[in-house]
């Protein structure tokens, strides 16, 4: 594909954003960057019923975090708005209008417990639920004088009874539908506001895009929207719908129940979740873009510059994809690696200061530095290496412990170690292990006995960086500080 497309993301603000919507965004994205095109970000808030404070500021921050921007939409704007639907309610109206006039729609004024009957006596017989037409036959001076009155009304697409109707989905193929099961379907509602049926189709057309990439739901609604878009003589977009999200059993769609539950086990499928735990975004893109697409067999990590290179709507598989929290720890951990240093301690500033840790400077590197390799998500840098920026640790006793010692002869370990380190005029990582391995062979005991006992004094834990490269960043003065209040503990405890 090498003509430039335009593609539209064009969410509801009717929730938080999950990565389900963050995928359809990175495609229009990918898809347009890569052909030099445009992406357009439209606001579909018709419903206003169902709007969520705030979800619309949600979006737009989920998208930047993510590192999508877009050449349209409402905070930028662009020679195609309004970029909110609740502000285009005249455009679509005049849309509708002239499908009345090309008798492609009417007006409908059955009430909604006219409407309730109908479906009663329908579900009695075993009959499809449809509207049954009331309106529809009625003379067009007529409803245009009931209109003129002022008598509420809807407007209904005026859907062909007679054969089928056939849509191309790029991953599918042919959709077809037979007429006789298909609604008269409702395009504005009494209150004159636009449902998606039409204020997508008009949008879509408005703003020239020419690849409509969505969720794999509006599926079954495909053969409606063609049928709008042919009754005003338009060419059709490509229609491409995104294969749908399996919970990671791999049984069923992904549900709010299922999103519950995961969030119970500590993991999330919404975007600010996935902020607020520790993940960067360039392994949630790659992450999400593996699902449902294929860019290279042999390899699956990929930067946003590798992606827009390689996409190609012919990756995309319409096949169900199984979320994989594994997955995107292990994506985490990997661009977490590529970061450079001082990249990696910028990101972890802010999450050791949410902590409370005052992590500033040159320190600050160093400390990037030795947990770069050992963290999946950044905030596991606080639980690795917040101890580099206290004054003080709190070692459990029992970690100060060296296997099959009593507390004092631990104490005495420790104690030569502080002594042979004091006796030093400054810390030497590499000269320092040597001594103090052959320490504990003179002493009699295993190097590994030792370190684990000074990795609990020095650090106040029993996992941590490597020892010696964290004494050096701890600095000599305050392990050996450290090593005496050990010492201290285990006193008490003989």
């Amino acid at each position: 594909m090498t003509e430039p497309v335009c593609v539209r993301f064009a969410p509801s603000p009717t929730g938080p954003m999950h990565i389900g919507i963050a995928r359809t965004a990175l495609y229009d994205y990918l898809l347009a960057r890569k052909t030099g095109g445009r992406f357009i970000l439209r606001i579909e808030d018709t419903d206003q019923k169902r709007l969520v404070p705030g979800a619309e500021q949600e979006i737009i921050d989920g998208l930047h975090w993510l590192g999508l921007d877009w050449d349209e939409g409402p905070d930028i704007g662009g020679p195609n708005g309004p970029y909110r639907q609740s502000l285009a309610k005249e455009i679509y109206l005049e849309h509708a209008r002239q499908l009345i006039a090309n008798d492609h729609a009417y007006p409908c004024f059955c009430t909604s417990e006219r409407l309730a009957d109908v479906r009663e006596s329908q579900r009695r017989r075993k009959e499809n639920p449809l509207y049954d037409g009331t309106c529809r036959k009625l003379a067009a001076t007529e409803a245009a004088r009931l209109v003129a009155a002022g008598e509420p009304h809807v407007i209904r697409f005026k859907t062909p009874h007679e054969g089928s109707t056939a849509a191309v989905d790029l991953l599918r193929g042919e959709i077809r539908v037979e007429n006789a099961t298909l609604d008269d379907f409702i395009l504005v509602k009494s209150d004159g506001l636009a449902l998606y049926h039409l204020a997508a189709m008009v949008d879509d057309q408005r703003m020239g895009v020419t690849h409509v990439l969505r969720g794999s739901e509006w599926l079954s609604t495909l053969p409606l929207h063609a049928l709008v878009v042919r009754a005003f003589g338009w060419r059709e977009p490509i229609w491409c719908h995104l294969s749908v999200f399996l919970k990671p059993s791999g049984k069923g769609k992904m549900s709010k129940r299922d999103s519950a539950q995961a969030a119970v086990e500590g993991h999330s499928i919404f975007i600010r979740d996935l902020m607020e735990e520790g993940y960067i975004p360039e392994a949630i893109v790659n992450w999400i873009a593996l699902m449902g697409a294929s860019f290279d067999e042999a390899e699956d990590v990929f930067s946003m510059e590798e992606l827009v290179r390689r996409f190609d709507l012919k990756h995309l598989n319409p096949s169900p994809a199984a979320i994989s929290f594994e997955k995107a720890d292990h994506f985490n951990g990997t661009h977490i690696r590529l970061l450079s240093v001082e990249d990696l301690a910028a990101r972890l500033k802010p999450v050791f200061k949410k902590a409370g840790y005052p992590a500033e400077g040159s320190r600050l590197l160093q400390v990037a530095a030795v947990v770069q390799v050992r963290i999946i998500t950044l905030d596991d840098a606080v639980a690795m290496g917040g101890f580099f920026f206290r004054n003080e640790v709190q070692p459990e006793a029992r970690d100060l412990l060296g296997k099959g010692l009593t507390p004092a002869q631990s104490a005495d370990v420790l104690r030569a170690a502080r002594e042979l380190l004091a006796a030093r005029p400054e810390f030497d990582p590499a000269r320092d292990e040597e001594t103090l391995r052959a320490l504990a062979e003179r002493l009699g005991y295993k190097p590994g006995v030792l370190f684990g006992m000074m990795r609990a004094a020095i650090t106040g834990q029993t996992v941590s960086p490597p020892l010696f490269a964290s004494m050096e960043i701890v600095g000599l003065p305050t392990c050996l500080a450290r090593l005496e209040a050990a010492e201290a503990i285990l006193e008490k405890r003989g």
